[in-house]
């Protein structure tokens, strides 16, 4: 079913600008396919009633959202919530075809965000493991949905994009879990993007700080936030593949293999930020002046680097740029660049192994570097390019720090 989010996210969108006969087409369109799949997946006309049934249940919501006059950011995630039910009940009626003893456990009647739209995993928790043990005593597999949630009003909400990864990993938590495994379409995390590198390899061992960097920094297999819940209770997380059930796949813990750079990813759509001291303010109070403009605003910087007159910066959210530049420049000269990309280098990078970091710059020395930061993790290295750069310092960077990969 790939593709429905965003099918969703369009509906929402069209209703949200008041246009509820375009949004009606798109809802229709979605109908269709839906029923085509019903027609594959279910050749018994009994089974197929039953998950037909939960598919008309989700479009009879999206269709009276169009007659509504007043449609609002409440309803918007109400229907990006229905991609996830009708493919839960479509599962299970399939599952249950195939003679396999399914339930659903409804991810809103365990899943909750507080006030600060953070997992409440204390409420998780106590909601999720009743669920869990009063499920018939011969269930073989617990389905729920991914990414949904209630939020602290009791209103339906989500996890963001890609919140399924974070669903697996609180559910994990919360029941104790031995393993997390997190099933994609690829064998595990590569050394580097298969999109612009040929012949990327799985790392197959990394430490929890280690995924969480790549993810972060643009790995698309792993949701960025799906590593601290399992790294703060300590259970061990596997990347596997669907295609390829019995390759090993990556395996996730707080052990890892020493003296090895694992692998590179990259995030795009970066700022850089120059802000320059006006000298009016003590060194000590204009770090602390600059930052507590990005606090004031939520934005999150990736990348610092400091002078002794000025510090440059980089986030990748513009939506609060205008007033951002309007208060530093209450502090000094700014300057801002975009069409930027954050290269991150990840392994065993603590500072007793000799040489790492001379490999990473030898590799793109050629390139123009707009920054360097090293040294505030002993996991990564990144390195600020230009966004045109970064198909051949992906390049670069393989065939310099992997001996065995061969690219393009």
């Amino acid at each position: 079913m790939a593709g429905t989010t965003n099918t969703l996210v369009e509906i929402a969108r069209l209703l949200l600008q008041r246009k509820p006969q375009e949004a009606a087409t798109i809802i229709e369109n979605l109908y269709e396919k839906y029923q085509t799949e019903l027609q594959l997946l279910f050749p018994r006309e009994g089974s197929r009633r039953i998950a037909q049934a939960a598919v008309e249940c989700s479009f009879a919501l999206m269709r009276e959202m169009c007659e509504r006059e007043n449609f609002s950011l409440f309803e918007e995630k109400r229907i990006l919530a229905q991609g996830e039910l009708m493919s839960t009940a479509m599962m299970l009626r399939h599952l249950q075809d195939m003679g396999k003893k399914a339930v659903i456990i409804p991810a809103l009647d365990f899943m909750k965000t507080d006030k600060n739209a953070e997992p409440d995993l204390p409420y998780i928790t106590s909601h999720l493991r009743p669920l869990v043990q009063t499920a018939p005593g011969d269930t073989e597999i617990y389905i729920t949905e991914g990414y949904i949630c209630l939020n602290a009003y009791n209103r339906v909400d989500n996890l963001r994009r890609g919140g399924s990864d974070y669903t697996a990993s609180l559910a994990g938590v919360a029941i104790g879990a031995e393993e997390i495994q997190i099933w994609t379409d690829i064998d595990g995390l590569h050394n580097n993007d298969p999109r612009f590198v040929d012949k990327t390899a799985p790392v197959r061992r990394l430490h929890f700080d280690e995924a969480s960097e790549l993810a972060y920094f643009g790995a698309k297999i792993l949701h960025p936030t799906c590593i601290q819940p399992a790294r703060e209770h300590n259970i061990p997380v596997r990347l596997l593949d669907t295609l390829n059930p019995s390759l090993p796949g990556t395996f996730i813990s707080l052990d890892t293999e020493k003296d090895v750079i694992k692998a590179v990813s990259a995030k795009d759509g970066i700022i850089a930020i120059k802000v320059k001291s006006n000298h009016k303010l003590v060194s000590w109070h204009f770090l602390r002046r600059v930052f507590e403009v990005f606090e004031r605003y939520a934005v999150v910087v990736d990348m610092v680097t400091t002078s002794e007159v000025g510090i440059s910066l980089t986030i990748d959210n513009d939506e609060k740029l205008p007033e951002i530049q309007r208060e530093l420049e209450e502090l000094g000269s700014i300057s801002v660049e975009r069409g930027l990309t954050i290269i991150c280098v990840v392994g065993d990078m603590k500072s007793d192994n000799i040489g790492f970091e001379a490999r990473i710059v030898e590799a793109i020395r050629t390139f123009p570097v707009r920054m360097i930061s090293y040294g505030g993790s002993d996991y990564n290295m990144t390195v600020l390019i230009r966004e045109s750069d970064k198909r051949e310092v992906l390049v670069a960077l393989s065939e310099h720090l992997f001996s065995t990969t061969k690219s393009s």
